[in-house]
């Protein structure tokens, strides 16, 4: 395992990509992927997993991980039409109209992000609170 400072150069590389998408937030799909890429490229390259090293050391790594990779795939698209849901519900729509001006809307729906985040996944809340946040301040929002 290669480490820097003593960090798994796995951690850097998400996080380089993580600094790159909240950078370059207009790219962020490029972005993503190409860190992605980099991390596959570091992992086959550098890791040995069960024995094994490179595109055996992978397969084998996906193997045991599958289940729990499909699981996180199916519940992020299930968020991401949760929040489309909820976006074409016109309900973000009528929000101006209760909220207060200024920063106090944007702390209020904040509060009201945190409230959801106990009933739901943080993920979930995080969407439906992203889908809302668009509607208050007229689209000037993005990842960044």
């Amino acid at each position: 395992m290669v480490r820097i400072a003593g960090i798994p150069a796995e951690f850097i590389l998400f996080g380089a990509t993580l600094l790159g998408i909240a950078i370059f937030h207009r790219h962020s799909l490029a972005v993503a992927l190409a860190g992605l890429a980099l991390i596959l490229v570091h992992y086959i390259r550098c890791a040995c997993v069960r024995g094994a090293s490179g595109f055996a050391g992978l397969w084998s790594h996906l193997l045991a991980e599958w289940v729990m990779l499909a699981n996180l795939l199916l519940l992020l698209t299930g968020f991401a039409l949760l929040a489309r849901h909820f976006e074409k519900s016109n309900v973000p729509a009528a929000l101006p109209a209760f909220l207060p001006e200024g920063w106090k809307g944007g702390f209020a729906l904040l509060a009201m992000v945190f409230v959801l985040s106990a009933f739901l996944d943080n993920i979930a809340a995080a969407l439906i609170g992203g889908a809302m946040a668009y509607q208050l301040f007229n689209g000037r929002v993005h990842v960044g």
